[in-house]
């Protein structure tokens, strides 16, 4: 069996675009990955067609070792665009292979680790501004039966937080802890905005919440700075989503610089990249929870890794607050059940993609809003169950 074919499909998902891959082969089998990099779907889509092409074509899909391994050596330059590219066309062979093999992707990778999954909610607060706004909010998402929910309380903080941005980001924690009840895990997203001083004076405070951890508090390529966070800090440190390479992450790992590591699937090499990182991980007592705020053939992956993987923690999930038209993309099962994520169903990933759907959202320039731009929040999800504002009944 040979690779003879490669497609790309891109979709638009409002604020941001799905770049999904399709590998077919020679016996008639295809497999499905997805690509998807905030602002670079179409440099990722150049990269796809005249360089990564070349070296998947005619190459059996069961040699991933041999196929990716080579590309991640050979691609020279490194980062995020070409990772990307790599990882989603790693997905699409995983997906070849179950088929073949007429199993799910997480019996090949390391067969069923745990029974049961848990989702943590992210994206549900766009349009969210007042600390009444997220506490409505939140409220809503908790009754969906997930035992986490993240966000970003910082509004536009660079660096430096402000007397009047630390207030309201306190304000908006205290409000959303107070709406879910202690039981319900809050992950407090930073997006890499704070100096290493201003962070920890700010996570001490957050000491009488039920803090599950605080994610990328600095700068992500800064590790020494991470693990002075971490070793000053009173709540667990995450990071890892904008790291790429497995030195990258045996680095964070053996400075133990984060208590959980955030790989994405869809950047970091894929599905067998992600399994050396978690190995990894085990060694030094640090979980793995894969960050994954991309579109429905990364979120499948993940589960696939979340299932067979001992040191899974929490899965990262955008699909109820993602645009209307998510589930559209694809064909398969639906994996949401109360907060938790169902064992996947069927052979490979267990999904197909639906090029009619895609045709009907086209790709979107510069869809993806600036988290330093005061209007970013308010672009942040397009799904119909919050459409009419903060606090609507479902």
């Amino acid at each position: 069996m040979k690779i003879k074919r490669l497609e790309i499909f891109l979709a638009n998902a409002g604020l941001r675009n799905y770049l999904f891959v399709r590998l077919s082969t020679d016996t008639g089998l295809t497999g499905v990955g997805e690509a998807s990099l905030e602002w670079q779907e179409r440099a990722v889509e150049v990269l796809l067609h005249e360089w990564v092409e070349s070296r998947i074509l005619g190459r059996d899909p069961f040699d991933i070792e041999a196929v990716i391994g080579g590309m991640i050596r050979d691609q020279y330059q490194g980062g995020s665009t070409v990772m990307t590219a790599i990882s989603g066309v790693e997905i699409a062979l995983w997906d070849i292979i179950g088929k073949a093999c007429r199993q799910p992707v997480y019996k090949l990778i390391g067969g069923r680790a745990r029974e049961r999954l848990d989702g943590y909610a992210n994206g549900w607060y766009g349009q969210c501004a007042t600390p009444a706004d997220y506490a409505a909010r939140a409220a809503q998402v908790a009754a969906l039966g997930y035992r986490a929910l993240k966000f970003d309380p910082f509004d536009t903080a660079w660096k430096t937080l402000s007397a009047p941005e630390e207030e309201h980001a306190l304000a908006v924690i205290d409000a959303v802890a107070r709406a879910v009840g202690p039981k319900i895990g809050l992950m407090i997203e930073f997006h890499g905005r704070l100096a290493a001083g201003d962070a920890v004076r700010f996570i001490r405070q957050l000491s009488a919440y039920n803090v599950m951890w605080c994610e990328e508090p600095v700068a992500p390529e800064n590790l020494e700075l991470l693990r002075e966070v971490k070793l000053a800090s009173l709540a667990p440190v995450s990071a890892g989503e904008r790291l790429y390479t497995i030195a990258d992450f045996a680095r964070l790992i053996s400075m133990r610089a984060c208590d959980v590591v955030q790989m994405d699937i869809a950047h970091c090499g894929g599905l067998a990249c992600a399994k050396k990182i978690a190995a990894m991980a085990a060694v030094q007592d640090v979980g793995v929870s894969p960050h994954c705020s991309i579109g429905p053939v990364a979120f499948a992956a993940a589960i696939h890794f979340g299932y067979s993987t001992p040191n899974m923690g929490l899965q990262e999930s955008f699909a109820e607050f993602d645009v209307d038209w998510r589930n559209d993309l694809v064909g398969g099962w639906n994996p949401l059940r109360q907060g938790s994520l169902a064992v996947p169903q069927g052979v490979g990933l267990g999904v197909e993609l639906d090029e009619g759907a895609i045709a009907r959202h086209p790709y979107k320039a510069l869809s993806f809003p600036s988290l330093w731009d005061k209007s970013w929040t308010s672009e942040f999800t397009g799904a119909a169950a919050f459409r009419e504002g903060p606090g609507a009944p479902r």
